[in-house]
């Protein structure tokens, strides 16, 4: 298959052209590096089944030849992001699906959207399958990355229903690994980065608030394995295992050896407002349409991502 995947250089798109290579598949690349490092792709440079094209996907796409699949990935992904560039974030998950599925229908390829827990909004339904609408305040700042993937979703099935495209949707729960940003500004690369350097590592609130950690290359095998199944309906890829936030600070730092200790901070900004209270998903429908569950245990998912990270900080 030749491949284009959207947000190519950035931690999961990065990972995702690793896998397709390694299968045998050509891959486009495409990314306009607004959050993307093309450090995470360098390896990739010059293989003769890798192409790059630096582009916004919110604008009009041409890609010569023929793609048998569209792997929308494009998008700011963490509170940093996402309130740095909020109308990027609207425009990628509303202009840039709309383009890349457009692509797709005149290419005849099969189209994978990546979408988010964060459909769910803070939910009140513990754990969250894919049935639960969700609980989101489409006005608050996280607004502009909740409600961007949720119109992606829509617009998706309205290609697949409309227009009979094939479409794929994922729901990916909190990932973690090597080629995350150290400032990205989610709890593991904090809490990973404080650790090595020593310092306390912040827990916001009490630490109550709940969050299931999937490795990488999980979520990696059940996207290859959902773009190569007939499931046309998002599902959940994610860890059911659920921790707090503060034990997994305290998992964080024995696994890294270090000596900071875990302090409490009352969070005043707006990465907050709305900060989900709980979040685990419900993988029932993974395991039954792709045979899939998470294989790498936390303390080994974490001390794979420490290694990465020592040469970092």
């Amino acid at each position: 298959m030749r491949i284009l995947i959207t947000g190519a250089a950035g931690f999961l798109g990065s990972h995702l052209s690793d896998r397709f290579i390694a299968e045998g598949h050509t891959v486009v690349g495409m990314d306009n590096l607004i959050t993307g490092n093309m450090d995470n792709i360098a390896h990739l440079m010059g293989h003769e089944r890798f192409s790059f094209m630096k582009h916004d996907v919110s604008n009009f796409i041409y890609v010569p030849g023929e793609i048998d699949a569209v792997l929308h990935f494009a998008s700011p992904a963490s509170p940093n992001d996402y309130l740095e560039y909020p109308i990027p974030t609207l425009k990628v998950g509303s202009l840039g699906t709309h383009n890349t599925l457009g692509l797709a229908k005149v290419k005849g390829a099969r189209y994978l959207l990546a979408s988010t827990s964060e459909v769910y909004g803070d939910p009140q339904v513990n754990p969250q399958p894919e049935t639960y609408w969700g609980h989101v305040n489409p006005i608050g700042p996280r607004g502009v990355y909740d409600e961007a993937k949720r119109f992606a979703e829509a617009m998706t099935l309205a290609y697949q229903r409309y227009h009979g495209l094939e479409t794929r949707i994922v729901r990916i729960f909190n990932t973690y690994g090597p080629r995350m940003r150290l400032n990205d500004g989610r709890v593991v690369p904090n809490f990973i980065h404080q650790a090595l350097t020593g310092q306390p590592l912040t827990v916001y609130g009490d630490g109550s608030q709940t969050r299931a950690f999937q490795y990488y290359s999980d979520l990696v095998e059940g996207i290859y394995r959902l773009l190569h199944s007939d499931e046309d309906l998002p599902v959940n890829i994610g860890n059911p295992n659920e921790m707090t936030i503060l034990d997994f600070a305290h998992a964080v730092v024995e696994i890294a050896r270090s000596d900071s200790e875990v302090v409490f901070v009352q969070p005043k900004d707006d990465r907050f407002t709305d900060d989900p209270k709980q979040r685990r998903p419900d993988i029932t429908k993974a395991k039954k349409v792709l045979d899939w569950e998470p294989k790498v245990g936390l303390a080994d998912g974490l001390a794979q991502t420490l290694d990465f990270f020592r040469d970092k900080v």
